[in-house]
């Protein structure tokens, strides 16, 4: 894809209520083209057809189908951080099973569109800076709450809190993302049981902490002076 050859921005920022119909119209027509041609056959004359507009009015909107995907990838990241905000610090005494399900569920949700067009997003869609720096940001922000999770809450027995924070993020995102964009009758209720006593058995199935250290260090400091003769 010769995305870092042609404009990716959109051309025109709808200020009145009718153009910005127009330009949900077409983002809404592009993503059932998508789903139905593949990208390389999702050409721009079949999403102003789609969305009932003329070429030039699309164009008046998107320099290309590039910038097309864009707009699409960047709300789907969107509506990700919409349905699972990272401040969510009242959840942190609940039972860990159910907040397991609670992150797996909303993973799900968030990717229930059309799984050619996720298989598009996902293989095709355009990395511009910005995606990119709104994935890491969202992404660094989900971790830091695993990991006050992990650090806090009674059920976790895992050492290394970092670690499976990082883990327990990848896992959701990659796992879900994977199944629901390449199998085309995944079975979100199965996916979601087993992705949940996945996680939660990894997280509680580690010895019991010492009272007062529900999670004690993995890696403590030897002893900076040990007496050679004992």
């Amino acid at each position: 894809m010769a995305s870092d050859r042609r404009g990716l921005a959109p051309r025109k920022q709808p200020r009145q209520v009718r153009a910005e119909l127009t330009r949900q119209r077409i983002l809404d027509a592009a993503a059932r083209v998508f789903a139905e041609y593949g990208y390389a056959a999702g050409t721009t004359n079949r999403i102003a057809e789609r969305a009932q507009v003329s070429i030039g009015s699309l164009y008046q909107y998107y320099p290309n189908k590039d910038a097309i995907l864009v707009e699409l990838l960047t709300r789907h990241l969107d509506a990700g951080v919409a349905a699972t905000p990272p401040d969510q610090d009242d959840q942190l005494s609940a039972p860990l099973e159910g907040i397991m399900r609670f992150h797996v569920r909303r993973a799900i949700d968030n990717h229930r569109d059309d799984p050619q067009l996720l298989r598009v997003m996902m293989e095709q869609g355009p990395r511009t800076p910005a995606i990119l720096e709104r994935v890491a940001h969202s992404e660094l922000e989900r971790i830091a709450y695993a990991r006050r999770l992990l650090r806090g809450h009674p059920e976790v027995r895992v050492a290394d809190t970092d670690t499976a924070a990082r883990l327990l993020v990848s896992t959701i995102e990659m796992v879900v993302h994977k199944m629901m964009a390449t199998f085309d009758q995944t079975d979100t209720t199965r996916l979601e049981n087993e992705l949940v006593a996945m996680l939660t058995h990894y997280l509680t199935s580690g010895p019991a902490p010492a009272p007062g250290h529900p999670n004690p260090d993995p890696n403590p400091d030897p002893d900076p002076d040990p007496d050679p003769d004992t």
